[in-house]
């Protein structure tokens, strides 16, 4: 009896795609309402002023503005000047 199989399947033809995480825009560049920020696994970076985090962690500009990385935390600076700016200078 041969122990080993013959060229029909093999066990190793599986590869997984690619994620793409990181940051997608960096601090000082412009961003639109809806852009993805930074794509992450866990919260290597937390969502500050004007910014959503999603259910996988990511990060996601609320408003249009600049991005700005302060510490560990992601803001976005509005372009619109009527948009309230409560806690920018946190």
């Amino acid at each position: 009896m041969a122990h080993k199989k013959g060229q029909g399947s093999t066990q190793n033809g599986r590869d997984s795609n690619a994620q793409y995480r990181g940051i997608k825009i960096f601090g000082g560049q412009a961003t639109q309402a809806g852009a993805v920020i930074v794509s992450q696994c866990g919260t290597k970076w937390r969502p500050g002023y004007l910014v959503h985090q999603g259910r996988d962690y990511t990060l996601t500009a609320l408003a249009d503005g600049t991005v700005r990385f302060r510490g560990r935390c992601v803001d976005i600076i509005p372009a619109d000047p009527s948009t309230p700016r409560l806690a920018i200078d946190r």
